[in-house]
């Protein structure tokens, strides 16, 4: 499978790294603050100590696509009372999605005083290779720079950018890092953006063929930052649960893409029905306590672009984004 699925994939660090640029040219004007660690690396502050903003997030979103994603606001989200919506397309589902959007590589640093852990999304992903998806996909880019963003509210110590520069083999100074906080206007844009990436790892993780994947899109509401990092955390989570609307294209069979259909909504797991909130809590806030299969959007279409027929399964559930929302 990897031969065929990557054989003609670009680099998504030469694709994302003129949008990189284009947000550390605009900060000012999006709002961000640029700094530097002690050995080089630069700090993308978008909404720690700074306000950020719905467009910044857009565009980080992009970059976390490698730069083969496009994300366009619109008011086409299925729900009245939340219809701001952002719609993804990728060029190149798999490497876009999963190939750098997924938060896929745990970054962690411990001193005496304080500790530090972030899951990094981003093309940089795939210049370290160190996970286990890109030996299956036999992929892995080779560039000078790089970018990783992180979904955290505090700095990332020089420790975390020696280890990733490293990984990657670039020089550290060539290391940009990215920080959307969970509660900050770019925080909720970057996070809806991935509502086309949770459906091409909820197919992987059902095992179906990633190359018969073609194209695909998706939709969801932006959700309202909350305030705080637990109420953010739980709104971003139900916006793609809820409201979130995928279709993929497939080369496959009618039986495998009703069977994926069938297969890949949110209210498929044992564990929906509740805002992520509170299910987060009744498992004392331990994520792999969680039932998988909830990681999902609402409504899925699957298209086989061989005989036409499309397959649809799921919902779009306005009672509990409105509950989740604070409406």
């Amino acid at each position: 499978m990897s031969t065929e699925l990557s054989a003609n994939w670009t680099s998504v660090n030469a694709a994302c790294q003129p949008l990189v640029d284009a947000l550390v040219a605009d900060a000012q004007a999006l709002n961000l603050e640029i700094s530097t660690l002690e050995n080089g690396t630069r700090i993308v502050d978008a909404g720690i100590n700074c306000k950020g903003g719905l467009e910044a997030g857009r565009r980080i979103g992009e970059i976390c696509m490698g730069g083969l994603g496009t994300a366009t606001l619109g008011t086409n989200s299925g729900f009245d009372n939340w219809p701001w919506s952002v719609n993804v397309h990728a060029k190149t589902p798999v490497l876009s999605c999963l190939g750098s959007q997924y938060a896929g590589w745990s970054l962690s640093h411990k001193s005496e005083d304080s500790k530090f852990f972030a899951l990094g999304s981003g093309p940089g992903r795939a210049l370290a290779g160190r996970e286990e998806l890109f030996k299956e996909f036999g992929y892995k880019d080779e560039a000078d720079s790089t970018v990783i963003v992180l979904e955290v509210d505090s700095f990332p110590p020089v420790e975390v950018a020696e280890k990733v520069a490293n990984n990657c083999g670039i020089k550290p100074e060539n290391l940009t890092f990215i920080l959307t906080p969970t509660s900050s206007l770019a925080g909720v844009m970057q996070i809806a953006i991935r509502v086309l990436e949770v459906a091409m790892h909820k197919a992987h993780e059902l095992h179906f063929p990633l190359e018969k994947i073609v194209d695909g899109y998706g939709v969801t509401p932006v959700a309202p930052p909350g305030g705080d990092f637990m109420t953010a955390m739980g709104r971003t989570n139900d916006a793609i649960l809820f409201g979130g609307q995928v279709q993929l294209f497939v080369d496959a069979t009618d039986e495998e893409a009703k069977d994926l259909a069938e297969k890949m909504p949110s209210n498929t797991s044992s564990d929906y029905g509740r805002p992520f909130g509170e299910i987060f809590k009744s498992y004392e806030y331990d994520f792999f306590k969680i039932d998988g299969s909830l990681f999902s959007p609402g409504k899925v279409i699957i298209t086989n672009t061989n005989s036409g027929k499309s397959f649809t399964a799921g919902e779009l559930n306005h009672d509990l984004l409105n509950q989740s929302f604070g409406l």
